[in-house]
Formats: C-alpha cells, sequence, structure tokens
C-alpha cells in the first residue's frame, strides 16, 4: 500500500503500538506527527523514522489539552499541507475491581480515552471533511467490548469509543471520511504485569500494526472493528437480535422474562446499519406504518 502524499497523527507514539503505528504508516510513505506526552520519547521515534528515509516530526502534548493539540495540527497542515489520517492510540491504565476503584481514576481513563480521542478527532475534522479525504482509527479493546475483571473504567472508555466511531463513521460517509475501530493485543507497557510472559513473547506490536494498513487506505471501510493480536485478524460486531413482539399490560415484564429464549435467540440476527434501526422495528412489530423519523437527515 502507498501511503505517499499522506500525512498522519499517531498518538502515544512515544513507545508500543503507536510506535509500530508510526513506523509502518512511514514505510508506507505517509509523513508521520509522532505523539507523545514525553516529549523525548516522541523525538526518538522521529528521528527513528528520519534515520530510515522517512518524514516526521514530534509533538510533545496531552490528547486530553485542546489547545495542544489544536497547535499539532497547525503545525502538520503547515508543515505537510493537511492530516489525512489519526490515529488514536494514546491510553492510560489504572486497574482495580470496581469495589476499590477510586473515581478519579475513572475519570482520568475516560478522559484520556474517550475525550482525548474525541478532541483529536475533532481537531482534524473540519479539514477532512473539507478535503473530502480522511482516516480516523479510534484504539478499543476486547475489555469494552466484552468485559474483563478489573477495568471498570478501561472498559467503558473503550466501549464508548465504539459509540463515537459509529456515529462519526455516519456524519463523515458523505464526505469521505471513514472511521474504524482497531481493538489490539499486544505487548506493551500498558499490558505487561496483565498477561503472562510466554503469550506477551507472541503479542509483538508489530504483528497488530498491519492491521490499521487495511483500515486507512483508499479502499478502507468504515463502522469496522477489527481485532488484532500475534498476526490474527478479525472482525466484531454489535448484532440485533429478531427479537419477539410482546406488547404493553401489566404482565409485559412477566411474559418478557418468559420468552427469553425468543428475545436472545441469535438465528437471524443483523448488524444495524444505524442506531434507529432498533426504534424501526420495534414499530413496525408494534404495526406501526407511518414515516418513522421527524426529520429527514
Amino acid at each position: 500500500m502507498d501511503l505517499s502524499g499522506r500525512v498522519a497523527i499517531v498518538t502515544g507514539a512515544g513507545g508500543g503500538l503507536g510506535r509500530s503505528h508510526a513506523l509502518l504508516l512511514a514505510r508506507h510513505g505517509a509523513r508521520v506527527m509522532v505523539n507523545d506526552m514525553q516529549g523525548a520519547a516522541a523525538e526518538a521515534v522521529a528521528e527513528e523514522i528520519v534515520a530510515a528515509g522517512g518524514d516526521a516530526l514530534a509533538a510533545a502534548a496531552s490528547v486530553t489539552d485542546e489547545a495542544a493539540v489544536a497547535d499539532m495540527v497547525d503545525t502538520a497542515t503547515r508543515a505537510w499541507g493537511g492530516v489525512h489520517i489519526l490515529i488514536n492510540n494514546a491510553g492510560i491504565l489504572r486497574d482495580k475491581s470496581f469495589a476499590k476503584m477510586d473515581l478519579a481514576d475513572f475519570r482520568l481513563v475516560v478522559d484520556v480515552h474517550l475525550i482525548g480521542a474525541a478532541v483529536c478527532s475533532k481537531a482534524v475534522w473540519d479539514q477532512m471533511r473539507a478535503r473530502r479525504f480522511g482516516r480516523i482509527v479510534m484504539t478499543t479493546s476486547s475489555s469494552g467490548l466484552y468485559g474483563n475483571f478489573g477495568q471498570a473504567n478501561y472498559g467503558a472508555a473503550k466501549m464508548a469509543l465504539v459509540g463515537l466511531m459509529q456515529t462519526l463513521a455516519i456524519e463523515g460517509e458523505k464526505h469521505n471520511v471513514r472511521v474504524n475501530c482497531l481493538a489490539p493485543t499486544a505487548a506493551t507497557a500498558m499490558t505487561e504485569g496483565v498477561l503472562a510472559p510466554d503469550a506477551l513473547a507472541q503479542l509483538a506490536p508489530d504483528a497488530v500494526s498491519p492491521g490499521l494498513l487495511a483500515l486507512v487506505g483508499d479502499d478502507a471501510p468504515t463502522r469496522a472493528i477489527l481485532c488484532a493480536g500475534a498476526g490474527h485478524f478479525a472482525a466484531a460486531n454489535i448484532t440485533l437480535t429478531e427479537g419477539a413482539f410482546i406488547g404493553r399490560g401489566d404482565d409485559a415484564g412477566a411474559r418478557v422474562a418468559a420468552e427469553w429464549e425468543r428475545v436472545t435467540d441469535r438465528r437471524d440476527e443483523i448488524v444495524p446499519a444505524y442506531g434507529f434501526t432498533q426504534a424501526e422495528r420495534e414499530l413496525a412489530k408494534a404495526g406501526f406504518t407511518a414515516p418513522t423519523m421527524a426529520v429527514a437527515h
């Protein structure tokens, strides 16, 4: 894949997955803005790219700092003409069981993962729409998709990123701004001590990054959730079952419980094209035939 002429920002790229992403994008021709909270780490990765014949700049900034992110985007735009690709990779862990978790740590993790991704996406959104080309990748996690003990804060933030991706993909579609999620499993500072040493040995970050190429090219999908680790790639989907029409009445709750197997039967389940698919189906099952939406989007 040739990414020559493309400009990419990779957040949290001073090490681990972010570094691997930045190096891979640069090897395929992209100019890369390497972002990290630690300026020295960002500089080291940028120098590594330049030494290999690529083009890179470093930006020391927190993704939650709107002014610093705006300055980073402005720097990339002045240097290279604009930003085509954004990889929202920055993140932190504050793992504890929910019973022991301080709410300050809950807020901090959500702020960095979710709000940080929203800040960075907002900073490039208008120029991507105007240019009619943009590729944004959110970094989600199986902890968000499926849950994980001790990661209520991390899981909540990572699943929220899926919701952000779903909506931005819908809003960006007519402008050729495609938005996807990457759910990596990799041996990084964030997973050290969480996964067994022998497992970590198989989970090098550079076994994840190739999946990124499928999400940022000209033919990239949109609204995909790509799971990647140890060289294996799979797609996750949020589905909706056919369900059962129960109706109303005082005994509706009891009937939902009695019909639980029908309600949750996964045969013929679908991946909804947008959120109101649920409402449309519910109204149709209730016999409603008039237009569902009050306003056309």
